[in-house]
């Protein structure tokens, strides 16, 4: 069984920080856990930090408020990216509008205030993932994508989105009923994402599960020309001749649904 996992609060609102407390403690039989301290700033945070490492004492995850006094939660997890062993970030608050801050800073998870008991776990759970004794798992990856809309922050939940397509200087997040506009580049969506998306040109990774099959498009090029099928929807994506190859291991190995030639 591996160690609890050690966690930091950093909220203003001692309500907030109690409120965790007794959330972790309600977790800790299925997910073992223990608070290893409390701070009320950014600036509270880095000296308790430093304090814990200087007694030994690791962290492994910081929940982090975004609004606090002084230094807020963002340019804290900016600092604790350059600490040679920081923990994982989790925001916690109440305003979503920075979600998109929270995704560029790689946190593990954006948490939205009244917290719920089974969202914290989920989130707990993807830290205590990448622990280094933690045991084997599948890959897991984000579960929201922000999406900046009309001035408000959409967060698109990854298991909708069919595929990603980039164009131009943005990329578009198509789901069953309609598309978003990303700015997050092409490539961190696929480095976040693991491996539940696949490349198939290097402008479009698909949803695995969203594949339906392939057909071949006749042409007098000695190399045949592929598209993907997708399921719910009648689109087809051009699979390209270099990801070819990689696709068919694919589908040929039963990661599609059906096929069509």
């Amino acid at each position: 069984m591996s160690e609890p996992l050690r966690v930091l609060l950093a909220d203003d609102e001692a309500p907030a920080r109690l409120r965790l407390v007794q959330l972790l403690a309600d977790l800790a039989p299925e997910l073992p856990n223990i608070v290893v301290g409390e701070a009320g700033s950014g600036g509270q945070t880095l000296a308790l930090l430093q304090a814990l490492a200087d007694r030994g004492v690791p962290v492994d995850v910081a929940l982090v408020d975004i609004r606090m006094p002084g230094m807020d939660g963002v340019e804290l997890a900016r600092l604790l990216q350059g600490l040679p062993q920081a923990p994982a970030v989790v925001f916690v608050t109440a305003f979503e509008q920075h979600a998109v801050q929270a995704f560029d800073l790689a946190a593990v998870d954006y948490l939205m205030k009244p917290v719920r008991a089974a969202r914290l776990k989920v989130a707990l759970e993807k830290v205590r993932s990448s622990r280094p004794d933690a045991a084997p798992h599948p890959a897991r990856s984000a579960m929201h994508i922000p999406c900046t809309e009309r001035g408000r922050v959409l967060l698109i939940p990854v298991a909708e989105i069919v595929y990603l397509r980039a164009e131009q200087k943005y990329v578009t997040a198509r789901t069953a009923d309609r598309e978003h506009l990303l700015d997050v580049p092409l490539v961190q969506l696929e480095r976040d994402l693991g491996a539940a998306f696949l490349r198939i040109h290097r402008n479009c990774l698909v949803a695995r599960v969203a594949i339906a099959g392939f057909e071949r498009i006749p042409s007098t090029d000695p190399d045949p020309v592929h598209r993907l099928l997708l399921k719910g929807l009648d689109e087809r994506l051009p699979i390209s001749r270099r990801q070819w190859p990689v696709v068919k291991q694919v589908l040929m190995s039963g990661a599609s649904a059906g096929r069509a030639d």
